[in-house]
């Protein structure tokens, strides 16, 4: 089974995302072995911290352990949260020899609103192409109007977790062929 790294880009406990992480890992769990990571957990970026932080360690073994990496972002001012970029800069060091270089990387993403994050998932692409990552390439995965499709932490829409769930066993497939 693919061992996948599972980052929520938001850092609230009732966010979005983390319904969105919660109920892949809980729906798929006979599918991949997943874990989070807490990536509020991670201080600022900052290439003068020297030995890198005990979190920022963590962080990179993490991705390093695993065979893909799913991340669900909110959209933040048309883009990605600075905690989720944060994140992604501690682990691109070094550059262009990181834990990221090609790894696999599946994308979806959430919004309260009509366009459900389309403008964070093409800056988030463009951030993991920089840093050499392999981003899965199927449809976006897109949660419209998503406070209103998550119930008790988990999402409760069966279209969208149906949309969702036929690209992420996409992507677990792609894991056994690399």
């Amino acid at each position: 089974m693919p061992k996948v790294l599972c980052l929520a880009g938001s850092l609230r406990a009732a966010a979005s995302s983390r319904a969105v992480v919660e109920t892949i890992c809980r729906k798929l769990s006979a599918e991949a072995v997943f874990s989070r990571f807490d990536i509020g957990s991670l201080p600022h970026y900052n290439a003068d911290l020297d030995p890198l932080p005990d979190t920022v360690v963590a962080l990179k073994q993490s991705i390093a352990g695993a065979d893909g990496l799913i991340i669900v972002t909110p959209e933040y001012n048309y883009s990605v949260p600075g905690v989720l970029k944060n994140a992604i800069d501690w682990a691109s060091r070094p550059g262009y020899a990181s834990v990221f270089k090609g790894k696999p990387v599946f994308i979806a993403s959430v919004s309260g609103g009509a366009l459900g994050g389309v403008r964070a998932q093409a800056h988030l692409k463009n951030i993991l192409g920089g840093v050499l990552a392999n981003t899965f390439v199927w449809q976006e995965v897109v949660v419209t109007h998503a406070n209103t499709k998550v119930r008790d932490g988990h999402l409760a829409d069966e279209a969208t977790e149906t949309f969702l769930f036929e690209a992420v066993r996409a992507f677990l497939a792609s894991l056994g062929k690399g």
